[in-house]
Formats: C-alpha cells, sequence, structure tokens
C-alpha cells in the first residue's frame, strides 16, 4: 500500500512537472485608423524551453521612491519565482553592473562556464550604464509615451541626486542552485543556447529604460528572434508625473506596457503562473 502511494505520489510529481505554463498573452493590434486595439491569445510553452529573467533588481536606488517600490515587488517577485522555477523555469538574475559581487558564486560562475554559441545577428555594442545598450530604435517603434528626460524620480518635491547607490541585488530575491546571474548579452545568449531554450519572459525594472535597453532585455531578445514577452505586473517605470502626459506614476507605467505591446512583444501577468491575484503596488490608488 506504501509504495503504491509512494508510485503514485512520483507520478503526479512528474505530471506536474510536465504540464506547460499556460498564458494569455495581450498585444496591440494596429487598425487601418491608426489606431490600436489590444487583442489576448492563449499559448502553451514547454516550461524547460523559457526563461525567466529579472532586471536589475538592485537592493538600493538612487530615486528613493524607485527604491521603495523595488523593496515593496522583491517579495512577491520571490514568491512567483518559485514557483516558475519548481514548473521547470530557467531563471536569470540580471542586476546590471554589479556581477563582481557575484564573482566566486554557482550562479555568476554558470553563466560563464556556458560555451559560446553565434548569435544570428550581431549584439549591440553601444555602452550605457556599465553594459551594453540598445537605444529606442525609430524603425521598429513609436516615441515613448512618456517624458523621461530628468530621469524620472518620482519623489514628491526635491527631487533625488542621481547618485547610484546600488551593490547587489536586492536580498529578497533569492539565488537558487541552478539559476544564473549575468548582465552580459552574449554569456545570456550561450546560456539560451545550451538550454534550447526559445521563451523569454522580462520581469524587474525599469520597463522605460533597462527592461527595454539591456543586452539582456527586450530589444536584444527581438532582434535575436526570441519568443520574447514582458510581465506587466511585476515592472515599474523611471516617470516624474510632472512631465509630459502629465499622469499619474502608475499610469505612466501602464502607458510604457502598451508601448511594449505595440511595438515589441505581449505581456502577461503573474497570476498565470502563480495562481494567485497579479501584484499592484499600495500607492497606487486607481480603480481595479
Amino acid at each position: 500500500m506504501l509504495r503504491s502511494l509512494l508510485l503514485l505520489a512520483v507520478m503526479t510529481s512528474t505530471l506536474s512537472a510536465a504540464e506547460p505554463l499556460k498564458l494569455t498573452l495581450r498585444s496591440q493590434s494596429k487598425q487601418p485608423d491608426g489606431s490600436f486595439v489590444p487583442i489576448e491569445k492563449p499559448v502553451q510553452w514547454d516550461a524547460k524551453k523559457t526563461v525567466l529573467i529579472v532586471c536589475d533588481m538592485w537592493d538600493d536606488h538612487w530615486c528613493k521612491s524607485a527604491a521603495r517600490r523595488v523593496a515593496e515587488m522583491a517579495g512577491p517577485m520571490n514568491d512567483m519565482l518559485k514557483i516558475a522555477r519548481a514548473k521547470g523555469v530557467f531563471i536569470i538574475h540580471a542586476p546590471s553592473s554589479v556581477t563582481d559581487f557575484y564573482k566566486d558564486t554557482p550562479a555568476r560562475k554558470l553563466a560563464q562556464s556556458a560555451p559560446f554559441a553565434k548569435t544570428p545577428v550581431p549584439l549591440a555594442t553601444a555602452e550605457r550604464w556599465g553594459t551594453a545598450w540598445c537605444w529606442t530604435d525609430g524603425k521598429h517603434e513609436g516615441p515613448l509615451p512618456i517624458d523621461d528626460s530628468d530621469m524620472g524620480c518620482s519623489c514628491v518635491g526635491k527631487k533625488c541626486e542621481i547618485i547610484p547607490p546600488w551593490k547587489r541585488q536586492i536580498a529578497t530575491i533569492e539565488i537558487f542552485s541552478g539559476d544564473a546571474l549575468t548582465d552580459n548579452g552574449q554569456e545570456t545568449w550561450n546560456l539560451l543556447q545550451e538550454r534550447g531554450i526559445e521563451n523569454v519572459i522580462l520581469c524587474g525594472v525599469h520597463l522605460n529604460m533597462c527592461v527595454l535597453g539591456r543586452p539582456f532585455a527586450i530589444r536584444q531578445q527581438a532582434y535575436l528572434g526570441k519568443n520574447v514577452v514582458l510581465m506587466r505586473d511585476m515592472t515599474d517605470t523611471m516617470y516624474n508625473p510632472e512631465r509630459p502626459p502629465g499622469v499619474d506614476h502608475f499610469t505612466g507605467t501602464d502607458l510604457m506596457v502598451g508601448h511594449v505591446e505595440k511595438y515589441w512583444c505581449p505581456s502577461f501577468v503573474s497570476s498565470d503562473i502563480t495562481g494567485r491575484s497579479p501584484f499592484r503596488f499600495a500607492e497606487d490608488k486607481r480603480a481595479k
């Protein structure tokens, strides 16, 4: 009897691990009159052919409000990552410009040891903020819907001084055995090709900057031909509501999500992975 129960448990665990990721992807379809209409499409992805990349969830930020939101999102994101990892999704932690903090860790060594794989198109080589950068591409996308020319500090009153304080990924987000850590485009590509990964999920911050522009992020993955998607409830923007279009901070993030859905890739919410309610910042007082 005990043997039968153990066999059943093993079979159940195997079946559970083999279940595909069931995501509802939202994109924006351009209409003949130039307007965009949201459309949703259910997909099923092989978890073993999927990676989830955590972008720039640092331990601190030069903008106090940005740092506060990262700290708030980190716990729910860590819970989501645990569930995704258990389903078989590969996790890459990408805390840009602070990978030396992890130089002797298994996650960093895993990224460095992946065999070289040639990319189908050249990787970005322009530099910005410590890594290569994929700049806004006028041939591929319209202008960003928010003005972030002041770097987007949303603190009320005196704006924060731009002095980067980050030293590592925020400790709330755990790094487990089998995870990798890199901020390098070639290392990311090597890891994906070694595992036969076709699907790339981006979460983290900030959508109008690093989540689009970093060498492992949305623009670069789109150029490389991967099935890239954004987890839209687990991201944030650098946007100051005092700048155009003069909307609140969270509406500014929604506008950026719409931009990504129009020009780069679909999005989905973490509920598709966790079965829980989507993440929502406590300061977001808009009607649900």
